[in-house]
């Protein structure tokens, strides 16, 4: 029998999130902590095709009883609007040279299938509703990137687009320097002189945030293609 795999909470008065501890990117929400661990349970085949051979050996529950809450946290208004806003203790850990190359491979892996996502949500009609507040592909598309950009801000990275980019070089340029700073940080190089005085996400946070934002927003347009 597999192992209970490890979870944290992410706890507000009106919404909880459930996300796997080593596997970033895979964090759902519910109105009570139950609804949350349900819910990723439910997504949990998802998130193993979107990262293909590097969830080999993943095996998801059924629902949320097969999970083993490690860690609760008190989560604030990103959390009661639908964001998951606080990291848990176990992301501040070191991390080493294969756990670098694995956190890696999962962020391409979430951004591939947000890409795909949307590629195969072109010229398809989508549902409306509050969810992502109806975007159409395209503004969807440059929310994803326009969020990447300010994470790699909370990382200690920089981007200054030139005037004459296309959205599709700003992305990948932002991703490639996401990247870039994410293997500083993990090497412990000082980020550069800055005016900001909240603490630098960690590297776990970092990959945690964009892989579920970009899994999210994947899953969100395949459920609203008509």
């Amino acid at each position: 029998m597999p192992s209970r795999l490890a979870v944290y909470l992410e706890v507000t008065p009106k919404r909880t999130f459930a996300s796997a501890v080593d596997w970033p990117g895979w964090s759902r929400s519910g109105k009570t902590a139950e609804e949350a661990l349900d819910a990723l349970a439910m997504h949990g085949p998802r998130y193993v095709r979107a990262l293909g051979t590097l969830a080999a050996g993943l095996e998801p529950p059924t629902d949320g009883g097969g999970f083993d809450v490690v860690e609760r946290v008190v989560g604030g208004s990103g959390t009661e609007f639908g964001v998951p806003s606080r990291a848990a203790d176990r992301d501040d850990r070191p991390v080493g040279p294969a756990e670098h190359e694995r956190l890696n491979g999962i962020l391409h892996a979430a951004w591939a299938a947000f890409d795909a996502a949307a590629e195969a949500a072109r010229g398809h009609k989508l549902t409306t509703g509050p969810r992502g507040g109806g975007r159409d592909v395209a503004r969807m598309t440059t929310h994803v990137i326009d969020s990447d950009w300010s994470y790699l801000q909370q990382i200690g990275g920089k981007y200054k687009a030139p005037s004459d980019a296309s959205e599709a070089q700003n992305r990948d340029a932002i991703r490639d320097l996401i990247i870039e700073t994410l293997a500083a940080r993990v090497r412990g190089d000082p980020p550069p002189p800055s005016k900001r005085t909240n603490p630098l996400w960690t590297p776990r946070y970092l990959v945690r945030r964009s892989a579920w934002h970009a899994l999210d927003h994947a899953w969100e347009l395949e459920n609203r293609v008509i």
